[in-house]
Parts: structure tokens; C-alpha cells; sequence
């Protein structure tokens, strides 16, 4: 295994399949070495591919700022949200982790800790990610014996979720509001308070996300005029007519047109949520 270009002592570039770069770690693995060296391959702990070309220069960019550590633990914790969260996480994730747990650990050594505003509504409505994001505390706190504030944790998750989304929101706050707002209109409408606990509100909570999203980067899901609303609204008229006052609010105030398919599946998971609230 030949070295590409050496990025510092502990970080190489190589050829790989597909004649595509790669990025190998290890303590020591390029020291005194140069382009067109082989390297001991016994040494690499850590291989990372990243497909876009632009974010695997930012990459490499990170690896000369800073310390491998940062990044092992970064992608220790990328792994665990893998294994617990089952859903696909973006390749930039390892960039805007490494460099939160970096910049993060630099406050705490000086005296700065964040408040995190948004904290409870995270634990709220990404308990999965905020699960990762108390997780990756440990490990942080495991790897450099230091213990990190629970805002922390949801900053963290805030990664998690983005990372998650298939094309980027720039600020998950409005994310979160916009989530907040619907689960508000289904509340009021019903007059009911929502068991959080339940795996059917888990299920809403899980929709809307992703619905927020779609309505904050504009975009659409799913065709129109399969016949599937019609039906609904005659079964499950209250959860109809709850969809059509999300459907006027979102239309007022964000200047999105929801799509029949997405009402569709609005009222399945609000039928869902509201008659089985215990």
C-alpha cells in the first residue's frame, strides 16, 4: 500500500478501489515517510472513504488542524448513531462532528459553556438522536477525561439530525419550531394532551420531521391524485379536517403548497396518534 500524500504523522492518502482516494490513520504511519512510500499497513486503525470529492478535501484539511484523536473519537460516536438510530447518515458528518467535539472541548478547557436553548424541545422531538448525543458524552468524557454539559448532548444531536436529512436545513431551530407548531395545531384541535411516550407519537414525531424539512428547503414528496385522500376523508374526517388547518398555516406562513400524498399520510399518523393517546 503506497502513500498518495502524506497529510500529517498520523494520516495518509491512498489509491483505492475504483482508483478513488482514500484516507488511512494510524499513530506514526506516515512519520518520515513521503509520496510513493509503502506504509505498515498493521498500523492503520482507522480508513475512511469519502465519496464527494469537495467534502473529502475539507477532510483533509481537518486532519491537518486537528489531532486524530478528535476524529476517532468523532467517528466512534458516528458508529454507535449508526448502530442505534438504523438510518443513513451523510459522509459529512465526520467533518461537522470532529470539528464540534474539537472547538467543544477547547471552550470547557477555557472557562466557556454554551446554553443550549433548544435543549428540551430536542429531548422532545429527537429522543433517538439526543440518546446519541448523551452517548457520545461518555465516550468523550472516556477518551479525554473530561465531562461535557448535557447542552452538549443536544448540540450533538442537532448533528445527528442533520446529518440524517437528505439536503441540508440550515437551522435546525426553525426545524424544530415549524414541528413544534404542528404538534400545537393537532393538540388544540383535539383538545387533548399528547402521551410523548407512546410509539404512535414516536411515529408522528418521526414524520414531521422529515415533513418540516420538505417544507423548509421547498421541496415536494410524492405524487398527486392516487385517490387515497378522498377515502380518508370520509373515514377519519377529524383527522382530515385537523390536516386541512396544518395545511392553511403551513400555506400562510411558509408559502407551501402540501401535496395530497402528504396529507394522506398526515392523517394516517394523526388518526394513529390522537384515538390511541394512552
Amino acid at each position: 500500500m503506497k502513500i498518495f500524500r502524506v497529510l500529517n504523522n498520523n494520516a495518509v492518502s491512498i489509491i483505492g478501489e475504483n482508483e478513488r482516494e482514500q484516507i488511512v490513520c494510524g499513530p506514526g504511519i506516515a512519520f518520515q515517510k513521503k509520496k510513493g512510500d509503502e506504509i505498515d499497513e498493521t498500523k492503520i486503525n482507522k480508513k475512511f472513504v469519502i465519496q464527494n470529492d469537495a467534502m473529502n478535501q475539507k477532510f483533509q484539511q481537518l486532519l491537518a488542524d486537528i489531532p486524530l484523536k478528535h476524529i476517532e473519537v468523532a467517528d466512534d460516536i458516528i458508529s454507535y448513531a449508526k448502530t442505534h438510530i438504523g438510518k443513513r447518515l451523510n459522509e459529512s458528518l465526520i467533518i461537522s462532528l470532529t470539528d464540534h467535539i474539537y472547538t467543544s472541548l477547547r471552550r470547557f478547557q477555557e472557562g466557556i459553556e454554551l446554553k443550549n436553548a433548544l435543549i428540551w424541545d430536542i429531548k422532545r422531538f429527537y429522543k433517538d438522536e439526543f440518546d446519541v448525543g448523551l452517548e457520545a458524552l461518555a465516550i468523550i468524557e472516556k477518551q479525554f477525561n473530561v465531562r461535557l454539559p448535557k447542552d452538549e448532548a443536544a448540540f450533538i444531536a442537532n448533528h445527528i439530525v442533520n446529518a440524517e436529512l437528505d439536503s441540508s436545513v440550515d437551522d435546525i431551530s426553525e426545524m424544530t419550531k415549524l414541528m413544534q407548531e404542528i404538534s400545537n395545531i393537532v393538540k388544540y384541535f383535539f383538545k387533548i394532551e399528547l402521551n410523548e411516550e407512546s410509539v404512535y407519537h414516536y411515529r408522528f414525531i418521526t414524520h414531521i420531521k422529515f415533513f418540516a424539512q420538505r417544507v423548509l428547503t421547498k421541496s415536494q414528496y410524492g405524487e398527486e391524485g392516487d385517490g387515497l385522500l378522498q377515502i380518508l376523508e370520509i373515514k377519519y374526517p377529524n383527522a382530515f379536517q385537523c390536516v386541512k388547518r396544518i395545511e392553511t398555516y403551513i400555506a400562510s406562513h411558509y408559502n407551501y403548497q402540501v401535496s395530497d400524498e402528504e396529507k394522506s399520510y398526515l392523517i394516517i399518523h394523526i388518526e394513529r396518534l390522537v384515538y390511541k393517546n394512552t
